[in-house]
């Protein structure tokens, strides 16, 4: 545990090795702290650029990174609310500083992203522990039944409201966050260490469980299905795998359909969000009625879309005129990242986030990238019920790991050991092109 903390390097790189931890464990908290994290790493990167430092940033993977952030600055030119757009690219600048910062950096990434991975998954346990802390406390203040805490009450944006963050980001975080702790069980030999991870592993799940973010579920039941045993394991480990995690999915959602509450989240509302009869339901409106408000605004400009900025007042217009009275005051955006691209720069916006995705994903199939493959499912599934590129938490998860883990492929064979040592000094850094 303590060789993920310490590392043996020049002070330089000690000094942005521990800028990125402290980042990434803040990153379940206030949005001010991991802001303020990045912005020191950026004036320490900075100060230690060199001339050379900036042949890393042209690169294929770059332009890559960069581009929808590039084409939404782009967007705001013909955007009927500029002030807006430059607003939103404000809050996306995060798309286009972690690529370059970490090209220009002199840390050794591809030698420090496990740890950096490792802290990420021990900041969202404690994260969970102090939600499950707060949840039962408030159950005791209360003096209401423990079992209280598997209702509504505790559950979705209720049970992440202490740290103040969206349940769908913080389940995305703990998600991935399970993934690293997988992988590091398979690797590790030490039986202390391994159930030191399986207790994390498990603290996790149940956060994930209690999270009830229907899009991450679904999302971490295709990598643990499909995507883990595929990359870590083969022949007869790997058809073990696929039974054991298959068993264990099954069981985890029968449980779930036998408490009413995870039922009703689970469930029902998924069925009532995928309708487009709003007169069934009392307090809230189907998603599915939205978004085909929304492709009535796309079908007007299919090509270009409206401009970044413009899906506010659009949107509004829109809900009020069908109807959807409940969106129209809560101000919804599309809650679809796709329709969201869409509706700002029509097509051929899409088909630019599109052409990223299927970058991301053919970089991860060719290395057999656990990391770049479960985030790549992630994002694209996530995406289809939020607007995650357009949320600091959502912004910051996508814009560092997805720098992280497609400039700088892990050090080893497949990118499924890590051949490395902790020699201090400068080696060469590899940015995949």
């Amino acid at each position: 545990m303590k060789s993920i903390f310490f590392i043996n390097d020049t002070i330089e790189n000690k000094i942005s090795f521990y800028h990125l931890a402290f980042f990434l464990a803040l990153l379940p908290y206030d949005f001010f702290y991991s802001e303020l994290v990045l912005i020191s790493f950026a004036l320490h990167t900075v100060i230690h650029i060199k001339r050379s430092d900036f042949r890393n940033v042209i690169s294929k993977p770059m332009l890559v990174l960069v581009s929808v952030y590039l084409l939404n600055l782009l967007a705001i030119l013909y955007s009927a609310n500029k002030q807006e757009g430059l607003g939103l690219a404000v809050r996306q600048l995060g798309l286009l500083l972690f690529p370059v910062l970490f090209s220009l950096s002199h840390l050794d990434f591809a030698k420090y992203r496990m740890r950096l991975i490792s802290i990420f998954g021990f900041s969202c346990v404690l994260t969970v522990i102090y939600l499950y802390y707060d949840a039962i406390k408030t159950i005791f203040v209360f003096h209401l039944p423990l079992s209280s805490l598997f209702t509504v009450n505790f559950m979705n944006h209720n049970f992440s409201l202490p740290v103040g963050i969206h349940a769908t980001y913080l389940s995305m975080y703990i998600a991935f966050s399970i993934i690293a702790l997988l992988r590091m069980i398979v690797r590790e030999e030490a039986k202390m260490q391994k159930l030191i991870y399986i207790l994390a592993a498990v603290i996790l799940f149940a956060g994930l469980i209690q999270l009830s973010s229907r899009a991450v579920f679904f999302a971490f039941l295709l990598i643990i299905n499909l995507v883990f045993p595929f990359v870590v394991f083969t022949g007869r480990k790997r058809q073990a795998c696929f039974f054991i995690t298959a068993f264990i999915s099954i069981a985890v959602m029968l449980l779930i359909y036998s408490v009413d509450s995870f039922k009703t989240r689970y469930v029902s509302e998924l069925k009532t969000d995928l309708t487009d009869n709003v007169k069934i339901i009392e307090n809230t409106e189907p998603r599915l009625a939205r978004w085909e408000a929304i492709m009535e605004l796309v079908e007007s400009s299919p090509v270009i879309g409206y401009g970044s900025g413009a899906e506010t007042g659009l949107l509004q217009e829109k809900y009020f005129q069908k109807g959807l009275y409940i969106s129209y005051l809560n101000e919804f955006n599309t809650h679809n990242q796709y329709l969201a691209t869409l509706l700002k720069t029509g097509i051929a916006g899409l088909l630019l986030f599109l052409f990223t995705l299927f970058y991301g994903y053919a970089a991860a199939i060719k290395r057999r990238d656990l990391f770049l493959l479960s985030f790549m499912v992630m994002v694209s599934v996530i995406a289809l019920s939020e607007n995650i590129l357009e949320l600091n938490k959502g912004i910051f998860f996508y814009g560092f790991f997805f720098s992280i883990l497609l400039l700088f492929p892990e050090a080893g064979a497949g990118g499924n050991r890590h051949n490395v040592t902790d020699e201090p000094g400068n080696p060469a850094r590899v940015i995949a092109v």
